[in-house]
């Protein structure tokens, strides 16, 4: 893929109505609502990927302390965007980024992209059909 795209974590690009669309149609995101979205952007680490022209193809964010745990929600790429590795690059991206990288734990929660993020390292925590984690914490 030609470099077409840039991602970055600069808010003020966030295209935040169309966020809000996109997870209001999604199982995660039922009954949220724009003022909802827009606090859940504000309290959280923040990634949009973008066309060269700045049209938003995807959206992904981490609640973090930034030392210890970071939890990845609404990782999204929107519809016309989709099918195109977009979603790859972001996680890829996000997952390189020098806060996220040094994070000791990263967990996230889905119901249908297991693969897509065992790809990265993410396991399965125990039995639950939807926790996943990278865990580099040592624990001896």
């Amino acid at each position: 893929m030609e470099q077409e795209y840039f991602i970055s974590t600069e808010k003020n690009l966030l295209n935040v109505n169309a966020i809000k669309t996109f997870i209001a149609d999604e199982y995660w995101g039922d009954g949220r609502t724009l003022e909802d979205v827009e606090k859940t952007i504000k309290n959280s680490y923040c990634f949009g990927i973008y066309t060269s022209d700045k049209e938003q193809i995807g959206f992904g964010r981490i609640v973090t302390d930034y030392i210890y745990f970071g939890y990845f929600m609404d990782v999204i790429i929107f519809e016309k965007f989709q099918g195109k590795g977009y979603g790859k690059i972001l996680v890829e991206h996000m997952l390189k980024d020098d806060v996220i990288k040094n994070l000791k734990t990263i967990a996230l929660k889905t119901k249908d992209a297991q693969g897509l993020y065992e790809r990265y390292g993410f396991k399965t925590i125990g039995d639950s059909p939807l926790w996943m984690s990278i865990d580099k914490q040592k624990l001896d």
